[in-house]
């Protein structure tokens, strides 16, 4: 797919996983590797990424919205998706950009699905009207036990409205990632190693997307 100035479209990669699992440390990682490769690169997250997503952002993750229904939520994902992928995403992509994310739809399902319950073809309804075409090339799960993630993520900062849930919302989120993970385009990486392991496997599965 050539852009409409005969550039190269960029790639799109997303950094997936449960609470701690030290995705903004390896999405920086995978920035610095992909700019090394010659490529330019823009970093965002979800939700957020755009002035109207990170309002959104705030509401999501506000603890004095405990009233929030699991339906609200998600179309709250998706409204903040929707803003970022037109604003941020797709120029990008379109001008031969890279775009790297912290988190993405597969977040949706997992949150919203796995740990809230909601029907994945809701989801899938909500992904092809929002998202379309505008896919990730590579998805990077990074895995963990749920206790030392959520251990991890208690010593970086107070806890948000998603953090406030009981182990076994988050197990199911796990559980989804793992499931989701099996998918084509899709790569799991063993978080709880040594730091410098997991990058190593991060730059292994990188080696593909950047030649």
């Amino acid at each position: 797919m050539t852009a409409k100035n005969n550039q190269i479209r960029g790639k799109f990669i997303t950094v997936e996983g449960v609470e701690g699992v030290g995705k903004s440390t390896n999405a920086e990682f995978v920035r610095d590797q992909i700019q090394q490769a010659g490529f330019e690169v823009i970093v965002s997250r979800e939700p957020g990424g755009t002035a109207t997503g990170e309002r959104i952002r705030s509401i999501l993750l506000d603890k004095e919205e405990h009233q929030m229904t699991a339906l609200t939520e998600l179309l709250l994902m998706f409204a903040a998706r929707s803003q970022h992928i037109e604003q941020v995403i797709r120029p990008a992509l379109e001008t031969g950009v890279w775009v790297l994310s912290d988190r993405f739809t597969d977040s949706s399902f997992a949150y919203q699905g796995g740990g809230r319950l909601l029907a994945p073809g809701v989801i899938e309804q909500l992904q092809d009207i929002v998202v379309g075409d505008c896919r990730p090339d590579l998805v990077l799960i990074l895995d963990l036990d749920v206790e030392t993630g959520l251990a991890r993520a208690s010593r970086r900062s107070a806890a948000d409205r998603f953090e406030l849930e009981q182990q076994a919302f988050f197990e199911r989120v796990r559980n989804t990632f793992l499931e989701r993970s099996k998918l084509p385009g899709y790569q799991l990486i063993d978080a709880s190693q040594p730091l410098e392991a997991v990058q190593h496997d991060i730059f292994s599965a990188l080696q593909a997307i950047l030649r």
